[in-house]
């Protein structure tokens, strides 16, 4: 299934952005991935504890897949196939859309926020009797073969 056709099936609902994603796409409305779309054409739409009912009562399994190199299956309680009957009836696809768009900013909101690197180090403080922020040897370090080069030049 192609961009434009996602979209079009979503228009009910209203903007959505498509990013690729591992052998797909992800689904985002306002700021937060709400559906996979995998490369068969498979939606699979965030849940959480609370929706996760709706979709067992529809037959819907979550998504789920096989390790290359163990063959393990491994499955994503985080993720359930949307309903066949949602890909005929836009209104309903636009209200179960809504849903996982909620449970999704749930969801992120939970997470801690994480610190951004550099932003929270304090500025290197140059010694003021030093010429340059060099560190000192300490009596453990031992000299480099660059120092030992120039001292012995300097001989």
């Amino acid at each position: 299934m192609d961009q434009d056709a996602i979209a079009e099936m979503f228009s009910a609902y209203g903007s959505i952005h498509l990013k690729r994603m591992f052998s797909g796409y992800g689904l985002y409305s306002e700021g937060v991935c709400f559906c996979m779309v995998l490369r068969g054409g498979e939606f699979y739409f965030k849940v959480d504890e609370t929706s996760a009912p709706r979709f067992e009562a529809e037959g819907c399994k979550p998504f789920s897949y096989s390790q290359r190199r163990s063959g393990k299956v491994v499955t994503v309680m985080s993720f359930w196939q949307m309903p066949e009957r949602l890909y005929d009836d836009p209104d309903e696809l636009a209200d179960w859309t809504r849903q996982a768009v909620a449970v999704a900013q749930r969801l992120q909101a939970k997470k801690p926020k994480r610190k951004k690197k550099g932003v929270t180090r304090e500025p290197v403080k140059k010694a003021a009797h030093r010429k340059s922020a060099k560190p000192r040897k300490t009596a453990k370090q031992k000299p480099t073969k660059a120092t030992k080069k120039k001292r012995a030049a300097r001989r």
